[in-house]
């Protein structure tokens, strides 16, 4: 039977440091909110200043499993990052959505503005 180090011993050394790196990728992008905290070395209680709250707020935060995309935007923020979010589909390249990782003033620059009204002259 072969094993994953076997399999992994057979790889060039070129290889091996190619799966490694990306498996290291994909540990790190599977990351809790809380863990993505602690990454950035922050307390809850840092991360409750940052944001104007209480760090009991932070913690209900970190172990909801459902959250408004504004929420994250947020805390993400508070750890001093930017969300971005994209779709991702097994046919295509991923699509960046935008608008839903923007800030509320960012959102309001780049929305689409209806046409401009008539504007009747008297004559």
């Amino acid at each position: 039977m072969k094993t994953l180090d076997n399999k992994m011993k057979a790889l060039s050394a070129t290889r091996r440091r190619s799966v490694e790196a990306r498996a290291a990728q994909l540990i790190a992008a599977e990351k809790s909110l809380a863990e993505l905290r602690k990454a950035q070395n922050l307390t809850q209680a840092s991360v409750a200043r940052a944001l104007k709250m209480g760090q009991d707020q932070i913690s209900r935060i970190e172990s909801r499993e459902d959250l408004r995309i504004s929420t994250l935007r947020k805390y993400v923020e508070g750890l001093g990052g930017t969300l971005t979010l994209t779709a991702e589909f097994p046919d295509r390249e991923p699509v960046l959505l935008a608008r839903f990782g923007t800030s509320d003033a960012e959102a309001s620059r780049t929305r689409r503005r209806g046409p401009k009204p008539r504007v009747r002259s008297k004559v």
